[in-house]
């Protein structure tokens, strides 16, 4: 195994083949200052499509408005429920706002997240008889929950195949199938802006591509949104979902639905709720909805953490997204190289990138598995535990995204309805068994706003000594 260059020397390589990171320097400055916990307790944290990291500031100056300020439930016209509204409608301009989104075009719907709010859409959306949802391989669960609302009413779902290695869509397939949308139907497309499993940039294109051939789009932005500019008045996509703990840690709680107008009024509730109604009546059985967002914010809203959405926004906007896009993919493609170079004595590599093995057309959150000298794979939960071991947080498994890992690892749609049949309610350590415990899932790394240098050597570092280790106890 090639030695791994020590932490200073390694830096200095890297900043001398890369300029341009010393024109990142200011989120070192913003690591220390809103940061300084993680370098305090030595911990190393590349789990950010899991969850982004709240800033100190949001905390500090969140506590002290709700310290300061009297909040009540938005529906009234108390002195609080007026603040609590202000607010509130406040941060709706500022999502418009940071993704440039027109507020003549587009509404803010507040969520619980960003699941919360595709299953509004999922479970609103007017499918009938021969319409059409499409949706790549490469979905979250919660996008591929909605084949569920579209098979009781009769709709079709098919999904966009990904070609292994890079795990890109075919776009000729993908055309191909835009061709299918029912005339004069409701036909629903549905795809991340960014994989959660590989990092793989979807093109946004698809967005006006899709729409020309009779579907309303609904982009996943989730994993996007971090570390990259979502513009919608450049792209206008009529649904997008997002969860701001993704984007800046806090509030866990609050997620967004920003959706066109027009596309709002396509959508039809199964149920309403406190909230979502002009009027009801118990005696006549009658209710009206609520125009707008309104009728989609079941209860009341969370008024107390939604400004906070805001704190988060400022200390996004105070480095400038571009600065955490460029310095995520200059420390990305590093680690792709170092992880790639990385061999056995006997030539074998140590890594099996899953995706694009460069940073082109990709985010920063890699997939991958560590194979032993004899070619076999490491178990990825025994690597977890050992990264946990040196104060590293990554994640392994397949990450709600069963598409993309089944594509990755290579399973066949015969291998797994075998699993599936072979037991009535199929649990992760059942499928596991039937599988291959060590072959069911990936490890996956991932980088954001608060990442540095040293974060990544020590992630290298970890997986020469993870092998080191292993060739040794053979």
């Amino acid at each position: 195994m090639d030695a791994v260059p020590d932490p200073a020397g390694a830096f200095r390589a890297f900043v001398a083949t890369h300029p341009e990171y010393e024109q990142t320097s200011a989120l070192d400055a913003l690591r220390q200052r809103e940061f300084g916990r993680l370098d305090a307790q030595g911990q190393i944290y590349v789990d950010y499509t899991g969850s982004g990291l709240y800033a100190s500031s949001q905390i500090e100056r969140h506590q002290e408005a709700l310290l300061g300020e009297v909040l009540g439930n938005p529906h009234s016209n108390s002195p609080a429920s007026r603040l609590a509204t202000s607010k509130v409608e406040g941060c709706r301009r500022r999502v418009l706002d940071f993704f440039r989104a027109d507020p003549e075009e587009y509404a803010v719907v507040f969520t619980a997240n960003a699941s919360h709010a595709l299953k509004l859409v999922g479970e609103s959306y007017p499918f009938c008889p021969g319409d059409l949802f499409l949706l790549t391989f490469d979905n979250h669960n919660s996008v591929n929950g909605i084949r569920e609302f579209d098979r009781l009413r009769g709709a079709r779902t098919i999904y966009v195949p990904m070609v292994p290695p890079e795990l890109r869509v075919d776009e000729a397939i993908l055309d191909r199938h835009l061709e299918e949308a029912r005339p004069k139907g409701h036909n629903l497309f549905a795809y991340p802006a960014q994989s959660n499993f590989s990092g793989v940039h979807h093109p946004l294109e698809w967005i006006e591509r899709a729409q020309s051939k009779g579907f309303d789009v609904l982009l996943d932005a989730a994993a996007f949104v971090p570390t990259n500019r979502l513009d919608l008045s450049r792209f206008h996509p009529d649904f997008v979902a997002l969860s701001f703990y993704k984007m800046f840690g806090y509030p866990t709680g609050v997620g967004v639905l920003i959706a066109r107008h027009s596309a709002l009024r396509k959508l039809h509730r199964p149920w309403f709720a406190g909230g979502t109604i002009e009027t009801a009546s118990v005696q006549a059985d009658r209710f009206v909805f609520s125009s707008g967002a309104a009728g989609f914010e079941d209860g009341t809203v969370d008024f107390a953490n939604i400004p906070a959405v805001e704190l988060g926004f400022d200390v996004i906007e105070d480095v400038g997204l571009d600065t955490v896009h460029q310095r995520v993919l200059l420390l990305t493609g590093w680690i792709i190289e170092r992880m790639l170079d990385l061999k056995h004595p006997n030539g074998k590599p140590l890594v099996r990138i899953y995706g694009p093995p460069h940073t082109g057309r990709r985010g920063g959150t890699l997939a991958f598995n560590f194979y032993d000298p004899s070619d076999r794979i490491i178990d990825h939960r025994e690597v977890e535990r050992r990264a946990a071991e040196r104060k590293i947080s990554l994640r392994s498994g397949c990450f709600c995204n069963p598409g993309a890992g089944e594509l990755a690892l290579g399973l066949s749609r015969g291998q797994l309805e075998k699993c599936f049949a072979a037991s009535p309610r199929m649990t992760k350590d059942d499928l596991r068994s039937c599988i291959d415990p060590k072959a069911s899932g990936a490890v996956r790394v991932s980088l954001g706003l608060a990442s540095n240098f040293a974060d990544a050597h020590a992630l290298i570092a970890f997986a020469a000594t993870l092998a080191e280790e292993r060739a040794a106890s053979l």
